[in-house]
């Protein structure tokens, strides 16, 4: 597959630093004998196509105490969803690095499953998702709790490379174009009116 420039400068400037992460989960790999592998296959799960975040934001929108929160999380998902397979992925045309014969994320790829994707691989999709509805989380609720949840944004970012189905700069890009989506999500939740939020759901349930 010819690449296309971004992805030629991708796979050019970053090789060192993608290599050398992608060789350093490897290492993890070895050592603990494949012990992520199920954890990582269950967050793949987890980010499959943002269905279950986005039954998780639904969820909360029903509820007049957590129904901004799960609006934020929900635009921020639709917002990402839209950066990472509109915008980007289209344009950067990237290819999974399990593609490279050979190459460290080949052979990780094929020590922990051989999972394939069917789109392309900047950003990753999956951390998009993640970051957004965490970042949404973190905006809207206490910050005093509510930064654990970004936890979840980076352990689906390291799912992902241990896969073998995303480059380090997946990721990176995964938590801009996440970030993005969730700033914007916060202030258009922001500009709501107060309706909305104390009325528009009161016919599905007495308040």
């Amino acid at each position: 597959m010819e690449l296309t420039a971004i992805a030629a400068w991708l796979n050019s400037s970053c090789a060192g630093l993608d290599a050398a992460v992608t060789s350093a989960v490897a290492q993890l790999y070895d050592i603990a004998g494949g012990f992520f592998t199920p954890f990582a296959h269950f967050m793949d799960l987890m980010g499959k196509g943002g269905a279950i975040l986005i039954a998780i934001s639904l969820a909360l929108i029903l509820f007049p105490k957590t129904r901004k929160v799960g609006t934020v999380m929900l635009l921020a998902l639709g917002i990402g969803a839209l950066l990472t397979n509109v915008v980007f992925k289209p344009l950067v045309y990237r290819p999974r690095p399990y593609s490279h014969e050979g190459s460290v994320y080949h052979q990780l790829w094929l020590l922990v499953g051989q999972h394939t994707e069917s789109d392309f691989s900047f950003p990753s999709g999956h951390t998009t998702a993640a970051t957004a509805a965490m970042l949404g989380i973190f905006f809207t609720c206490p910050k005093k709790k509510s930064w654990v949840a970004l936890i979840f944004a980076v352990a689906m970012g390291f799912s992902r490379i241990y896969l073998g189905v995303h480059y380090f700069t997946d990721i990176l890009g995964g938590f801009v174009a996440g970030t993005i989506g969730a700033v914007a999500a916060y202030y258009i939740g922001k500009a709501l009116p107060e309706v909305y939020y104390n009325y528009v759901f009161k016919f599905l349930r007495r308040e």
